[in-house]
């Protein structure tokens, strides 16, 4: 077994490039750079249009290497629920009185809190959920027509606990 490296990108799912920071160190080890954005496309492809973590583990030695995808970031899966790209909202639009760029059911908050509930530090899915409410907080968006925050208290008050079943 040789000496191991580790590389951790954040790629856009299935258009993976090479950048400052891998392609050289991909070079420095002999490493075929096209091989590995080629396999890390095809393994992210599902992911397209969301920044997936991407671990790419070289082994020294022997030139191998070993690729895993982790899942995107809460703010991602979110983004893509409720089919916005960009959850910013620009001054005109602010002038426009508009302030929030979407909203999300309960259930696609328990579908992302799904997804996410093994990478999260939750004890179940409740608190997953509640995870996930916590960064719809962080954006412009609403849950079930609410603020975040709101959402939040009902979560901790029982209102959804069939969801969580």
């Amino acid at each position: 077994m040789g000496k191991k490296e580790t590389l951790d990108l954040l790629v856009e799912g299935g258009k993976a490039a090479p950048g400052a920071n891998s392609a050289p160190k991909l070079s420095a080890m002999k490493i075929n750079v096209g091989d590995v954005f080629k396999q890390i496309n095809d393994k992210t492809k599902a992911y397209a249009g969301m920044q997936v973590p991407v671990k790419v583990v070289i082994d020294a030695d022997t030139k191998s290497f070993e690729i895993t995808v982790g899942t995107p970031p809460v703010s991602s899966l979110i983004k893509k629920e409720i089919g916005v790209e960009l959850a910013k909202i620009t001054e005109e639009e602010k002038t426009a009185g508009k302030t929030i760029v979407g909203n999300m059911t309960m259930d696609q908050v328990v579908k992302v809190a799904k997804m996410k509930i093994n990478a999260l530090l939750a004890k179940d899915l409740k608190s997953a959920a509640k995870m996930v409410v916590g960064t719809a907080n962080s954006m412009p968006m609403t849950v079930e027509g609410k603020r975040p925050k709101e959402v939040a208290k009902e979560i901790d008050e029982g209102k959804y606990d069939s969801l969580f079943a």
